[in-house]
């Protein structure tokens, strides 16, 4: 049972089921662990914007009341760290509830338009973007001594069916690279490496999450500052403890989700 469902149960006991709900004990765990927050934000975010966020997405979501507190809190501080804003239409970043060993917990996953954040902050990439492929678009791709990729999305009429997704990133001066993932490929890596595949994001947001692989993808082989590629060494990770970087804190699980993408 998580602490907030003993609160809540400890409550019930004493009559107070009415005034207590899960939303003020998780304001009252955060009030409690202000010190250590604190101590582990970035300096551009406050304990009380902290606080803010953290509720917000929290009441969003049912499932996440249910799950381990300090799971939720750890993948808030991993967002806060990375600055950026979970469970919001910017797509940035999310917190999902899901099962490890048996326990609900709280698995932080960076969003697609998070990672072209970070790209952009990093000032390695001059651009980094991804496209869907529709079946009746002109597209072709080489991947010879000279890579060449042309897309010329159909403007009038049916585009038809995705067939696929390209990512690019262009460099400074006039260098870039690409990669093309299949619509099969895209939908099987999703089958295979995310436990949030079946009901979860990717059924929501599919076209997100399909531009988020093929990034991924692409940027195992592309110039990174550190904190970009320890963002993504620990994207879909599940954490218990706080620090002031988060990335140093390994997860709950002895391997970490979705890592060959």
């Amino acid at each position: 049972m998580s602490n907030l469902k003993k609160v809540l149960k400890n409550n019930e006991a004493k009559g107070n089921s009415v005034t207590v709900n899960p939303s003020y004990a998780m304001k009252q765990l955060i009030v409690k662990m202000k010190g250590e927050i604190g101590a582990a934000l970035p300096s551009q975010l406050s304990s009380d914007r902290f606080q803010r966020v953290a509720l917000t997405a929290f009441n969003s979501n049912p499932k996440l009341q249910n799950c381990d507190p300090m799971s939720f809190i750890a993948a808030m501080m991993q967002s806060a760290q990375l600055g950026l804003e979970p469970n919001t239409p910017l797509g940035q970043a999310y917190l999902i509830p899901y099962k490890v060993n048996g326990m609900e917990k709280v698995q932080f996953q960076i969003g697609y338009k998070g990672l072209l954040e970070l790209a952009h902050r990093s000032e390695k990439l001059k651009s980094l973007y991804a496209h869907e492929v529709r079946e009746n678009d002109e597209f072709d791709i080489d991947y010879g001594l000279e890579q060449k990729l042309i897309h010329k999305p159909l403007l009038k009429g049916d585009r038809g069916k995705i067939i696929g997704y390209y990512a690019v990133y262009h460099l400074e001066p006039n260098r870039y690279s690409f990669t093309f993932m299949t619509y099969d490929e895209i939908l099987n890596n999703g089958k295979k490496y995310s436990k949030s595949f079946e009901g979860g994001i990717w059924e929501n947001e599919f076209d997100s999450m399909a531009k988020k692989t093929v990034i991924k993808k692409l940027l195992k082989y592309a110039p990174l500052s550190i904190e970009m590629q320890k963002a993504i060494a620990f994207d879909e990770s599940v954490k218990e403890s706080i620090s002031n970087d988060m990335l140093f804190i390994e997860p709950v699980e002895s391997q970490l989700l979705d890592v060959s993408i």
